[in-house]
């Protein structure tokens, strides 16, 4: 192998060790919304009315995913815990129309909108509990 090849090669294993450290840094925090809707679009790319709950945990993810079972048991945990919530889980392969819409590139991502249907944030990867519990509206805002 050449010196240049040698260089090359060196350079795109730093790069690539790189960017999997940041992926890896970013998986399961929570993030502002990405494609930000306050129109209610939030609860029908989900199929469920409100009925009374302040935030939809709306997970998006594909039949092949490991992680994506992690997620759902942890969303429905949280879920479960707490009548203003709702979970709802789409597969991505029968829905893409709704990962499109939302911007959702990998799985899992659980997209939280609030009782309008405003996105509130997004969490790509497993989410940490604490930290998106902590990140959900209180209470149910006065309309």
């Amino acid at each position: 192998m050449s010196g240049t090849g040698l260089a090359v090669l060196v350079v795109v294993l730093v790069l690539t060790a790189a960017v999997g450290l940041l992926l890896r840094a970013r998986t399961g925090r929570v993030r502002g919304p990405g494609r930000a809707r306050g129109d209610g679009t939030g609860w029908e790319l989900a199929g469920v009315a409100p009925a009374g709950r302040r935030a939809l945990l709306l997970q998006l993810s594909s039949p092949v995913c490991a992680p994506c079972r992690q997620t759902a048991r942890v969303l429905a945990d949280l879920a479960d815990g707490d009548p203003g919530l709702a979970h709802v889980e789409i597969d991505v392969a029968e829905r893409v129309d709704v990962a499109r819409a939302l911007g959702v590139l990998r799985t899992p991502t659980t997209v939280v909108f609030d009782a309008r249907g405003a996105e509130l944030l997004r969490v790509s990867g497993v989410p940490r509990a604490e930290e998106l519990a902590a990140a959900l509206p209180a209470e149910r805002p006065r309309m």
